[in-house]
């Protein structure tokens, strides 16, 4: 008797910006300068340590694991600071909406406006993927998971209007915005010495929520 098993994509499946545009008929906009006008937070003095100590570390090993360890993983900590620890952060956690259209699998990082930390809560307002060196073939898979994001937000009736999305080598940082179908990436690229600028960016779908 022959078996056959259904086989569902994951995340990683949606390796370019065309495949996860088809997939879910987006609509994608690339030449908004998205936060020219933000200004930047204030650093506590640990991150301004760390970033000194980690970033020649995580450079010299370069691979995402280090730059995700030593980089990222501090700025979203700081973020979950200066958020006022009202958030949730994810690390490698699996997140599973719909499998028949690809979207489930583990997230690098997930951001939910909850400060519930034992299971990812609504609302999930930034998805953040870890790159090595390549921003732009990170871009597809962080799509998809912003889309992801969505869904469940909508699943659970607490729809958000935007959906942010990062993707990240550690060193440097490109934003989307995910509004209904629209999918706006940032013209723009952050460096690790912006960080002031990038936690300010991370912080405004969170200040919208909390205010």
């Amino acid at each position: 008797m022959l078996i056959k098993f259904l086989e569902f994509m994951s995340y990683s499946e949606f390796t370019t910006l065309d495949k996860v545009k088809k997939a879910f008929s987006l609509i994608i906009e690339e030449d908004h300068n998205l936060f020219a006008q933000i200004e930047g937070v204030v650093l506590s003095d640990y991150l301004q340590q760390t970033l000194k100590e980690y970033l020649p570390l995580a450079t010299a090993i370069n691979t995402e694991k280090a730059r995700s360890e030593f980089l990222i993983a501090p700025v979203l900590a700081e973020l979950r600071r200066l958020a006022n620890y009202q958030v949730s952060l994810f690390s490698g956690t699996e997140f599973d909406v719909d499998q028949e259209k690809g979207l489930s699998g583990y997230c690098d990082y997930i951001i939910s406006c909850s400060k519930e930390q034992y299971f990812i809560s609504v609302p999930v307002v930034t998805i953040v993927e870890a790159k090595n060196e390549n921003i732009k073939g990170g871009l597809g898979q962080c799509i998809a998971e912003m889309v992801a994001a969505q869904i469940f937000n909508q699943q659970e009736h607490h729809p958000l209007a935007e959906i942010y999305g990062v993707v990240s080598t550690g060193t440097v940082w490109k934003f989307l915005i995910l509004k209904d179908d629209v999918v706006f990436i940032d013209s723009q690229e952050y460096y690790i010495n912006q960080v002031n600028i990038i936690l300010a960016i991370m912080l405004l779908p969170i200040t919208t929520l909390l205010s």
